[in-house]
């Protein structure tokens, strides 16, 4: 059976000095340090080709900071972004807010949080998983089709749907502790699969040396 790969890479740093959790709000891009990091991922992906990898597929969630990080892919690799509103961030009913940990403490915000294993204030887990895998088998197959045996994809997307659908893939529950999310800023984790079945989830971070001085506003 063919086998094919896809790339899932989160967005880098976004400018948000006010500390707002920004969910699908318009407007938001990369800050100084997050178009560093998208030029990171530009080099990480630009020495697996040199190395033989077949990449032939490049996707990115309609929101301005996941187009910023794949600009540096792309022009590496000499590929078009592929606009997927699939692999948008997840829908979030705290959107909007600043400091939100603080803001809990209000008894009027309480009733959305009665279901976190769902999670109730925002798009169910198993929601965001089925739209990221549709996207992925998709763009796989596609790549497929590009490529043949061997192709490789890049999709460009959020920290929570890249980590719901990894939790998935390696059959752990859905609902977790947002803090302790593998899946940093510019991180990519791999999916490898044989024909239709998948074989290996993997992970890696370009940007772990940069990690240290950057802003982290985990999503819903």
């Amino acid at each position: 059976m063919p086998r094919s790969t896809v790339h899932l890479l989160r967005h880098g740093e976004v400018f948000n000095p006010d500390k707002v959790l920004y969910g699908r709000i318009p407007g938001y891009g990369l800050s100084p340090l997050g178009f560093e990091m998208a030029d990171r991922a530009g080099e990480y992906f630009e020495a697996k080709a040199a190395q033989g990898a077949k990449i032939v597929r490049l996707v990115a969630s309609p929101l301005i900071r996941a187009q910023q990080t794949a600009q540096p892919t792309a022009q590496a690799l000499d590929l078009p972004v592929l606009t997927d509103d699939r692999v948008i961030e997840a829908g979030n009913k705290f959107e909007g807010l600043s400091r939100v940990s603080k803001r809990l403490r209000n008894p009027r915000l309480w009733p959305l949080l009665r279901n976190p294993l769902q999670p109730s204030w925002g798009e169910p887990y198993a929601q965001q998983v089925a739209r990221m895998r549709e996207a992925m088998d998709e763009h796989r197959r596609l790549a497929l089709e590009a490529g043949g045996d061997g192709a490789e994809t890049i999709i460009v997307s959020h920290q929570l749907p890249i980590w719901v659908t990894r939790r998935s893939a390696e059959g752990q529950r859905l609902w977790h502790d947002p803090r302790k999310r593998e899946c940093t800023l510019t991180s990519v984790t791999s999916f490898e699969f044989d024909g239709d079945q998948l074989v290996s989830v993997s992970y890696d971070e370009p940007s772990r040396d940069l990690l240290a001085g950057a802003a982290n506003i985990p999503g819903a």
